[in-house]
């Protein structure tokens, strides 16, 4: 492995990283404030959530490595700007829904967040079909979280950046 694809995992898996810990700093489910929310009926158990994200790190971080590995420049630039801003956009919504509670405003970062993570679902699948499958949750878990942030902003339609806990 030449040493521009090593500075492309090395700087893939300081994103990844910095995602994991800061979502893991911003997101504050154990507040009164999000345990007196009513969740969406298609929230799924808090037990699936503490596994995907284990599951969806590492497998981001995999794939990071893949792709260094295995594809071209091109790829490689278009692989870690669409991986920050998605994850960029992911610690937007973290931050906007937990935070100030700007509901509708956090499920908009998460659209982006998704749409970001387009073109690494496509790479993913350019570098080898098997890794391609394997991020598939990755994006549904996305459209998920998407979903379920305009489910919170339409049960709390006056949920704005304003609000205070």
């Amino acid at each position: 492995m030449s040493t521009s694809h090593i500075v492309v995992g090395i700087l893939g898996t300081a994103i990844i990283a910095i995602y994991a810990v800061s979502s893991g700093r911003l997101v504050a489910t154990d507040t009164q404030w999000y345990r007196s929310l009513t969740k969406p009926a298609w929230q799924p158990p808090s037990i699936v959530v503490g596994l995907i994200w284990p599951y969806n790190f590492a497998m981001l971080t995999t794939a990071t490595w893949v792709v260094a590995s295995r594809l071209s420049s091109t790829h490689h630039l278009v692989w870690l700007a669409s991986l920050t801003l998605s994850v960029l956009a992911a610690l937007l919504w973290a931050w906007l829904f937990f935070h100030p509670h700007a509901l509708f405003v956090a499920g908009v970062a998460l659209v982006f967040a998704t749409l970001f993570a387009v073109p690494l679902l496509v790479i993913s699948f350019h570098a080898s079909p098997v890794l391609g499958f394997a991020f598939v949750p990755y994006q549904l878990w996305l459209v998920l979280a998407t979903s379920l942030a305009f489910g919170y902003s339409a049960a709390y339609p006056t949920a704005h950046i304003c609000h205070t806990e």
